[in-house]
């Protein structure tokens, strides 16, 4: 939780300026994540013993993100894209003349390329996001860049609240099979952190501070799965970081980790919730 808190001094501020360009940039950038971070998953899911492809999730990964990001762009075409992923990675899989082994591979390669795909959802939310009222606040970073700044410190403030309280007072554990660091505590802190600046952004956002209560637990939770989830993928690949990409700090994974989880549940409630 330490490397991941200070790892967030180096990697916030670049995604903030790109954040600030707006799109295509920022655009762009979470596509070159997803592109890197579907490799370390194909890595990862190979060093678990499953003959996942690589390359065939790096390019499924792409095209999952594109309908995720902006279904509307493919005109109604999005789903079969998705499905021909799924359709590809079972072909080749048939060179595998083991069928078990086979079966393995084009179930690791579908999965690769879906699981990584969803942080594009970052994108979506900046495209779907209500406006912001004139007289918000906030109102001068306007609906996409408002809403994207808020999940991306959302699960920084988790991620530093939980480091933080864990430190001072975290003794009992939680889930230490997948990550020996994690304490009950440190779930608190974070949820704490990041439903006080939930409510903060909403208030900047012009929007009622009960959704913001509500939202910022809701985000901390995901955001913990989502680190929960890749360290269970890096333990069964006995595997300390998903690669050696940033010196200190691992790889894109283990820094998009939580933002995978994160972002479509942000979406999906800012879509369902806000108006």
């Amino acid at each position: 939780m330490r490397q991941r808190a200070l790892s967030a001094l180096v990697f916030v501020p670049p995604l903030l300026i790109v954040l600030a360009l707006g799109e295509p940039w920022f655009g762009a950038l979470i596509a070159a994540f997803v592109a890197v971070a579907a490799w370390e998953t194909g890595r990862l899911l190979r060093g678990a013993g499953y003959a996942a492809v690589p390359w065939l999730i790096v390019a499924g990964a792409l095209a999952v993100a594109a309908d995720v990001a902006a279904p509307s762009w493919l005109a109604g075409y999005g789903d079969l894209l998705i499905a021909a992923v799924v359709v590809v990675a079972g072909i080749v899989a048939f060179t595998e003349k083991d069928t078990k082994v086979g079966f393995a591979a084009w179930m690791a390669t579908a999965f690769g390329a879906v699981y990584v795909g969803l942080l594009a959802a970052l994108v979506r939310l900046g495209l779907a996001a209500p406006a912001v009222a004139s007289s918000a606040p906030a109102t001068q970073l306007g609906a996409d860049r408002g809403w994207i700044l808020l999940v991306i410190l959302l699960v920084w403030s988790y991620d530093t609240g939980a480091y933080l309280v864990g430190i001072a007072l975290g003794k009992r554990k939680f889930l230490a099979h997948i990550s020996p660091s994690k304490s009950y505590w440190g779930l608190v802190g974070g949820l704490v952190a990041c439903t006080a600046v939930a409510a903060a952004g909403f208030w900047a956002l012009g929007q009622p501070l009960v959704l913001g209560f509500a939202m910022g637990p809701l985000i901390g939770l995901a955001a913990q799965a989502g680190d929960l989830a890749e360290s269970i993928l890096k333990r069964a690949a006995g595997a300390k970081d998903s690669s050696g990409l940033i010196p200190g700090h691992g790889g894109i994974l283990d820094r998009v980790d939580s933002f995978i989880f994160a972002a479509p549940v942000a979406a999906l409630y800012v879509a369902a919730l806000v108006r």
